[in-house]
């Protein structure tokens, strides 16, 4: 029976919601986290109490064979997060996120588990899927950089047709439009690759855009939502790039916690890929405005850039059928009635806003056009 579970970057946003989740289910819970500044600070983090922390990075060997020692499964979180900075901190990102899969995944030769469930992410699909004019499912679509240049924003077919944008299942081939996105789905793969080989439970939720109370609001590179109220909360309109009418799909961390929990248990999750959405999407300039009407300063709408970034896509929001079927997953906190938590959150917390920063160093990188 599995009872004792090691997360890996289980003091980061989504992990410390795991974490507590597990908890709560009256899991034993280990976190092995390298509390690296950028996301949490340089603050003291408060887990869940009952939790055990080995502060560590899981590129080192010695610290992940501590941290599995009596583990019965893993579920690997710890990972560079954003598509902008992974564009030019290529070393950075392969780095922690691939190779230190790989460390775990060899320590875990020595030190077995039952089951491994490892953080995807949505990014590995690329653009999401597209249907033509004749209802046919597209899942190639990319954008064209003498289009984007004009101003014109969706892709369209390769005889220069519309394309109306769907929703993305775990069928669609990967097509990876960062660095970060080439990252997770080495994650991925290498995850499925080893527990296929070594007959442990693999399992790989591709999570979606997470949002919730709790996630890093001095951070530029964390999720677009937390981006939005840190610039708010300083008085500042949110900065949006194309047009604002880029579709995503925004699930609620405690919605992603429950999932992991639920892939550690289900037999049938073995082996697969599995979309963690809200199955709902929103276009990102109505985001900043709802965001900015529930922090009382609705006159600080989004600035609209009319510049794309490199590696972002237009459209991608989840089809979470798999989930529902396997996981018996079914998302219960909505962005539309989630956004007083979150405007709570941000008044109780201290945020800097460093957004100009992450625009100018994607600036002068020459990663946005």
């Amino acid at each position: 029976m599995v009872k004792h579970i090691l997360v890996t970057g289980g003091a980061g946003f989504i992990g410390r919601h795991v974490v507590a989740e597990l908890i709560q289910r009256k899991f034993e819970v280990r976190v092995l986290d390298a509390l690296v500044e950028q996301v949490h600070g340089g603050s003291g983090i408060e887990l869940p109490a009952g939790a055990e922390l080995i502060q560590g990075d899981v590129r080192d060997p010695g610290r992940v064979e501590q941290a599995l020692r009596g583990v019965d499964a893993v579920i690997h979180l710890a990972a560079e997060v954003g598509v902008g900075q992974s564009m030019y901190k290529i070393a950075r990102y392969v780095g922690a996120n691939d190779l230190g899969t790989a460390v775990l995944l060899e320590a875990m030769l020595r030190q077995p588990v039952g089951r491994i469930v490892v953080a995807s992410s949505m990014s590995v699909y690329g653009e999401g899927a597209y249907l033509s004019a004749d209802d046919r499912i597209v899942g190639n679509a990319r954008r064209d950089a003498e289009r984007m240049r004009a101003g014109l924003w969706d892709p369209v077919s390769d005889t220069g047709e519309p394309l109306v944008s769907t929703t993305t299942d775990e069928s669609k081939p990967a097509d990876l439009a960062s660095i970060y996105a080439l990252t997770k789905y080495a994650q991925e793969r290498a995850v499925l690759i080893f527990g296929e080989a070594y007959g442990v439970d693999a399992v790989a939720l591709r999570l979606f855009n997470v949002f919730g109370p709790g996630q890093a609001l001095s951070n530029p590179y964390t999720g677009v939502l937390a981006n939005f109220a840190s610039r708010l909360a300083n008085g500042k309109r949110p900065t949006v790039f194309e047009d604002g009418r880029q579709r995503r799909d925004f699930v609620h961390v405690r919605d992603v916690a429950r999932a992991f929990c639920r892939a550690l248990e289900s037999p049938q999750a073995r082996g697969q890929v599995i979309n963690i959405g809200s199955g709902s999407f929103y276009a990102i300039s109505d985001v900043a405005s709802m965001l900015a009407q529930a922090m009382g300063v609705p006159e600080l709408g989004p600035e609209i850039l009319g510049k794309a970034r490199a590696g972002d896509i237009r459209h991608c929001f989840a089809d979470i059928g798999r989930a529902r079927e396997i996981l018996g997953y079914e998302p219960a906190h909505r962005l539309e009635g989630s956004l007083d938590e979150i405007v709570n959150w941000v008044r109780a917390s201290v945020a800097v806003d460093r957004g100009s920063q992450m625009r100018g160093e994607l600036e002068a990188m020459g990663l946005v056009s």
